[in-house]
């Protein structure tokens, strides 16, 4: 039985949700700590960044889109899910929409918008890496 792309896509997003949870916490409980506020939050978006184009990078052979444009439907899918899942939470914790929107600022160092650009770009660059586009 084959695999959907959209539920590959999903299982893959899981991975990459993860990872960004264990980032989170290297960046409170160690970077933060250590280097201040900034500087973690700089490091944290730049690694996080680099993790999902390694994720994507390394899971293009398993995912195997078969035109251009579902490259582009991964990452703007991958992109939608997180957006789902950052504003639930924070809703869920009582965040109200001016504290989580502050994450799209860049104040202080912080590459939320970023990390994003990068979700949804990245099985496109990663095809382009790996020379299939």
């Amino acid at each position: 039985m084959a695999i959907s792309l959209a539920l590959k896509a999903i299982v893959i997003w899981v991975a990459i949700l993860m990872l960004a949870m264990a980032n989170g916490f290297l960046r409170e409980f160690v970077l933060m700590p250590r280097f201040g506020t900034p500087a973690a939050l700089v490091f944290s978006g730049l690694l996080l960044s680099a993790l999902i184009l390694g994720v994507a990078y390394l899971s293009l052979p398993w995912l195997k889109p078969e035109a251009p444009f579902q490259y582009w439907q991964v990452g703007f899918g991958w992109l939608a899910l997180t957006l789902v899942f950052e504003f639930s939470f924070g809703l869920g914790q009582g965040k109200s929409w001016p504290v989580m929107l502050e994450a799209y600022s860049f104040k202080g160092g912080n590459l939320w918008p970023v990390v994003l650009a990068v979700t949804a770009l990245a099985p496109y660059l990663a095809a382009k890496l790996r020379g299939w586009l």
